[in-house]
């Protein structure tokens, strides 16, 4: 078996470009995993008492997003329009249907069109156009 560098060299490349720490691609019989250790070293002591802190303080505002929430399918790049300079998918307060595509994730060139898994006005897009998203992160609130 002959070992692909270049597609090694663009897995590890994606590795820093979405902050992974492992990646998996597959095609046909073949199969690379690339993954990599994120140790930092510092002399500065762990501070988790302020963290605790603010979190005991402020619970309501922890992780609370109120209505439907639409998650990225996998991980990738947001996209809200289907090129360059076209007409978002969705804007705030626009009336969707279950269906209705909301966002494009590209991942590995390819584009993924994220249906809406329930009818509902956005509410909240949580992510800015060209931002990565991770698998499962919030990209759309509908009330």
């Amino acid at each position: 078996m002959k070992i692909d560098k270049k597609i090694i060299k663009e897995l590890s490349d994606y590795l820093d470009e979405f902050n992974l720490t492992e990646l998996e691609y597959t095609e046909k019989d073949t199969k690379i995993k690339v993954s990599k250790n994120n140790i930092s070293i510092s002399n500065q002591p762990l501070s988790t008492t302020n963290n605790i802190k603010s979190t005991i303080e402020n619970p309501i505002e922890l992780n609370q997003k109120d209505g439907i929430q639409i998650t990225s399918p996998i991980i990738g790049t947001a996209y809200h329009s289907p090129e360059p300079g076209a007409k978002k998918f969705v804007e705030v307060g626009k009336k969707i249907k279950k269906g209705d595509t909301v966002m494009i994730v590209e991942a590995m060139k390819t584009m993924n069109h994220v249906p809406s898994s329930t009818d509902g006005i956005v509410k909240e897009i949580c992510v800015k156009d060209g931002q990565p998203v991770e698998f499962g992160q919030t990209i759309i609130i509908l009330e």
